[in-house]
């Protein structure tokens, strides 16, 4: 880690400003060990140039079983992973290069990969970036890790490593460009947090891409899918949408790899999506969105409804000016307020 990049990480569950504490100083400004602290009391280590910035400290089940798979798995990942690829006839680079072309990247741009696992996108993404560029990649596998870092090793983009739980990610709102995240999501113990926090972290209109496995509905009953779920317990995971994060802009959804992966891409919005929920409805219901929403009255009896039809189309109002009407005019009556 860089002297000074502390400025730049924050307390992953305060979200407080970190210092840097027992640094220990090499070749210039690396720091190579030492303790990043929150003014909460959290501290962080550093080891081998690496803050650890993981949290929860006590990792829940799903995610200390996820963690210790991908630790087993690290030698043999790279190994075995094109198999993926060639099992559907596709490209790798070719897929690989599609998926990051969704970012929208620009040469300069801050971007964070979380789950960035032995760097196999990150590189493409670095190349991207360029030389005035900043790559912040995060794993929570620390072998996986090491062999992303040893892979960007001497690529022209600055590169900031960082183990991390990608549901409590250690910085500041709208803090990235973008976000990228591909594979392994699926074993998160909160993916609806996942997706909260990558949006939480990128800048409004800023692009966060995310993918993984997941076995199209369509293609579920079919012996394609039978095969390869009973094969590959992670095509069984639901396609999850519905965990999006209200911030979501311009969602699409893509199907790669034979079909059997999702690429969800989205632009990062503010709040709820902005809509003029009160300008008046044509025709007889009438009213607004909002007064639709919220101007509901006790039920009435069937005699009274249709009285109140027949009155509104009398009156040529809407049954929405006519019942607001008819509502003032009976309140102030009762309540003795004249006119």
């Amino acid at each position: 880690m860089r002297r000074g990049e502390e400025s730049f990480y924050v307390d992953p569950l305060t979200l407080e400003p970190l210092t840097l504490a027992e640094e220990e100083i090499r070749e210039g400004n690396e720091v190579v060990s030492g303790v990043l602290a929150s003014p909460s009391g959290h501290r962080f280590a550093i080891r081998q140039g690496v803050p650890d910035l993981v949290y929860p400290f006590e990792l829940p089940a799903i995610d200390r079983q996820a963690l210790q798979q991908y630790e087993e798995r690290a030698d043999a990942y790279d190994r075995y992973l094109p198999l993926t690829f060639s099992t559907y006839g596709e490209d790798e680079q070719t897929v690989r290069n599609a998926m990051v072309d969704k970012l929208e990247l620009r040469p300069g741009a801050i971007v964070l990969e979380t789950g960035a696992g032995t760097g196999r996108d990150s590189e493409i993404i670095a190349r991207r970036l360029g030389a005035e560029g900043r790559l912040y990649i995060q794993d929570l596998a620390p072998s996986f890790l090491a062999k992303n870092i040893e892979r960007l090793r001497g690529v022209a983009t600055r590169v900031e490593p960082a183990l991390a739980n990608g549901y409590y990610l250690p910085f500041a709102e709208n803090s990235f460009d973008a976000c990228f995240h591909f594979g392994g999501i699926n074993a998160f113990g909160d993916i609806r947090r996942a997706f909260a926090e990558m949006a939480r972290v990128t800048k409004p209109g800023g692009k966060v891409v995310v993918g993984d496995e997941s076995m199209p509905p369509w293609l579920r009953d079919t012996e394609f899918g039978r095969i390869l779920m009973n094969s590959n317990p992670e095509f069984v995971y639901p396609l999850p949408l519905e965990k999006l994060p209200v911030e979501a802009r311009k969602t699409r959804l893509e199907w790669i790899i034979g079909g059997v992966f999702y690429v969800i891409d989205f632009v990062v919005g503010v709040g709820e999506p902005p809509a003029d929920l009160d300008f008046p409805i044509p025709g007889m219901r009438g009213g607004t969105h909002r007064t639709r929403y919220y101007g509901q009255l006790e039920g009435v009896t069937p005699e009274a409804k249709r009285l109140a039809a027949a009155a509104r189309a009398a009156t040529g109002k809407s049954m929405h000016q006519w019942l607001d009407d008819v509502v003032r005019e009976a309140a102030r009556r009762d309540l003795g307020h004249g006119d």
